[in-house]
């Protein structure tokens, strides 16, 4: 009996281990398997309104080192840009003639100068990492709830431009029906570009405001003065908006031609009911009739560069389904590639994971998967931006550790806009490795004329090369230095020999059709 006890507690016991190991497997590690892509856009919002995803009264020093910090948590789960709110309503990040200083950046009255310039920073450390940094502004957004014209600065344009000034339900905003408001808009950005290294003008969804059941929007009178050739306020409106994104397009365009603009906007454009060319949905807001933002336009119209529609839905939500809307921006994205290309990233709802009413968002693989629903061959998806910093970094049910670990384990490049300029850029001039006790250190010298904005660093082991289309052997991506660049490659081993192989990247993202190929002996 003795021995037949023994017999079945050492089975028990093979078997609790066996379960034990098998509860230990990452969720579905066949994600790790698939394929990874060497260009996928994969990106962060941090939002400064509200102090969302970065707290005030920072100096100098705290905003460096949180910045620092931060960036490098980013660039560790392989993060490729970051969209930083400079704009989060009628206040700058930035130092500007045209805009007051935030008061998200000092916690105090608006238009208090924080003695150091948030955005240049934030720029200059991105850059450091390889990363990009999309500037986001909110256009038409003069004030938060219950907010008074008030506690604006005095050189607020709402304050010393008050008939630019509406109000709706509890808030403030510029009319987006005046040409001066639009002129002003224009401006501001055209200071934006000029001033700044950045990679992107971003703009979100805050068009003409969400609606409130039972108030109009009280435009009537710029409607009554600047609308007359249209027969329906709407339509107006529309076109008001339309105006707005082609000027900021061309502004941005004349200023620097290739940094890119992108929106991302409410992830409905309009229900099939409404339209039989719309998507098979039933959302309760959309973009056409609802915040006048006519998407479809700006993509045949080829005035954005990136589109990045906000499906915030879950894959099985019945009335917006995730994988629906993936389908139908896809081939809104496809139909008009012809016209002018523009790429098509998709916005996730990271604030979801864990804690919504949707039951799909207890599954810590929702997100993931929708991840992997954006890679499809299918698709026109190159990549997604996630809602928002706070959220990846609180990490709900280990979804971000999931995506980290199995979906974004490899250096990824940013898609190219090769529309606005499709000049490959030449190799670099020289490049010298030198063996260091930390790695090996990497100097790019490039005396070329014409300046690549990056360089793509690839590693094989041994005295072969490998691919360079296979994103496992991209050490990193880095920013040109006035053409002297230097490296450290941490990870390289000291008693190992690799080849490097340097390409160069265009501020269009092009890459340079040769290598720069050098041997680095153990």
């Amino acid at each position: 009996m003795r021995k037949n006890n023994s017999k079945w507690k050492l089975v028990t016991l093979v078997a609790m281990i066996f379960v034990l190991c098998l509860s230990a497997i990452p969720a579905k590690t066949v994600m790790a398997s698939t394929t990874q892509p060497k260009r996928e856009m994969r990106a962060v919002w941090i939002s400064t309104v509200q102090n969302i995803d970065m707290k005030a009264g920072m100096t100098q020093e705290q905003y460096i080192a949180w910045a620092r910090k931060t960036l490098d948590q980013l660039k560790a789960s392989k993060l490729n840009t970051v969209i930083y709110q400079v704009r989060p309503i009628n206040d700058a990040l930035y130092a500007s003639e045209l805009a007051p200083w935030s008061s998200y950046i000092t916690g105090k009255k608006q238009g208090t100068n924080p003695g150091y310039d948030p955005l240049e920073i934030m720029v200059e450390e991105a850059h450091k990492r390889g990363m990009e940094l999309h500037a986001w502004m909110n256009p038409y957004r003069v004030t938060m709830p219950n907010q008074k014209l008030t506690d604006l600065a005095a050189n607020n344009v709402a304050r010393t431009n008050p008939n630019w000034v509406i109000k709706y339900g509890k808030q403030y905003y510029l009319n987006p029906g005046l040409p001066e408001v639009q002129n002003y808009l224009v401006d501001t950005v055209r200071e934006l570009v000029a001033n700044y290294d950045i990679d992107a003008v971003h703009m979100d969804d805050y068009f003409y405001p969400y609606k409130i059941a039972n108030e109009a929007f009280p435009d009537q009178a710029a409607y009554k003065k600047y609308g007359t050739s249209f027969k329906k306020v709407d339509d107006w409106r529309r076109d008001n908006v339309n105006q707005l994104v082609e000027n900021l397009y061309t502004a941005i365009k004349d200023t620097k031609p290739y940094v890119q603009f992108g929106i991302s906007p409410f992830g409905v454009w309009r229900n099939k009911s409404l339209d039989p060319t719309g998507s098979d949905t039933r959302a309760g807001v959309n973009n056409y009739d609802d915040l006048y933002a006519d998407v479809r336009t700006w993509i045949q119209n080829g005035k954005v560069d990136y589109i990045t529609p906000q499906i915030y839905w879950s894959r099985t939500l019945a009335v917006a389904k995730y994988g629906t809307l993936l389908d139908w921006w896809s081939h809104e994205v496809q139909t008009y590639a012809q016209t002018h290309p523009v790429q098509l990233y998709i916005g996730l709802a990271d604030y979801k994971v864990g804690v919504d009413s949707d039951a799909a968002w207890k599954n810590k693989m929702e997100l993931p998967e929708q991840i992997i629903a954006n890679r499809s061959e299918k698709t026109a998806a190159s990549g997604q931006m996630h809602f928002s910093l706070r959220s990846m970094q609180n990490n709900k049910l280990g979804y971000a550790t999931i995506i980290n670990q199995q979906l974004y384990n490899y250096t990824a490049l940013t898609p190219d806009t090769s529309w606005n300029d499709a000049t490959a850029p030449d190799k670099p001039t020289f490049v010298q490795v030198t063996k260091e006790k930390a790695g090996r250190t990497i100097e790019i010298i490039d005396d070329n004329k014409t300046q690549p904005r990056k360089y793509v660093i690839y590693r094989f082991t041994g005295n072969k090369e490998g691919s360079y289309t296979d994103p496992r052997n991209i050490v990193d991506v880095v920013y040109n230095t006035d053409g002297i660049t230097t490296f450290v490659d941490k990870t390289a081993l000291a008693q190992r020999s690799y080849i490097y192989g340097i390409s160069a990247v265009s501020a269009t993202g092009v890459e340079s059709k040769e290598i720069f190929v050098v041997q680095a002996d153990k």
